[in-house]
């Protein structure tokens, strides 16, 4: 056990936290999204909703200050999103800047590309999001 570091922060999550670098991005997914299908470097945090685990990992890293660092998948035509979902993850990072809602199809080529996929406990529809690192000033 590590002092001032969450418990629901596993070895394998803080380790790739370590291991990214500014302009990385890291999906922190709901339990539906397809984790597997888009990516090789999954973390499974089941049963943690994410904005306990986001309010977790803020602490240790710094979101990106020359670009939109938190992005959220846009609905569906037709569907609608739950306002709470973000609402939840802004006060959990803290974070009162703009939020970037990508369509969903862009939103998996982006999990693609992405550092790593954390795949949450969340079971709110629409509650993935992506983190870009930054440095610390």
């Amino acid at each position: 056990m590590l002092k001032n570091i969450s418990p629901l922060i596993s070895p394998e999550l803080l380790k790739t936290l370590a291991e990214m670098g500014h302009g990385d991005e890291i999906v922190f997914s709901d339990a539906h999204f397809p984790a597997h299908a888009f990516n090789d470097k999954v973390i499974r945090a089941d049963g943690i909703a994410a904005d306990r685990l986001l309010a977790g990992v803020i602490p240790l890293i710094e979101l990106d200050a020359y670009a939109t660092p938190v992005v959220m998948m846009a609905p569906v035509p037709g569907d609608t999103l739950d306002p709470g979902v973000e609402a939840a993850y802004r006060r959990a990072l803290g974070y009162s800047g703009d939020v970037e809602l990508v369509e969903r199809f862009a939103f998996y080529e982006r999990a693609k590309k992405a550092f790593a996929v954390v795949v949450t406990g969340e079971t709110r529809k629409y509650g993935n999001v992506i983190l870009k690192k930054g440095v610390i000033g």
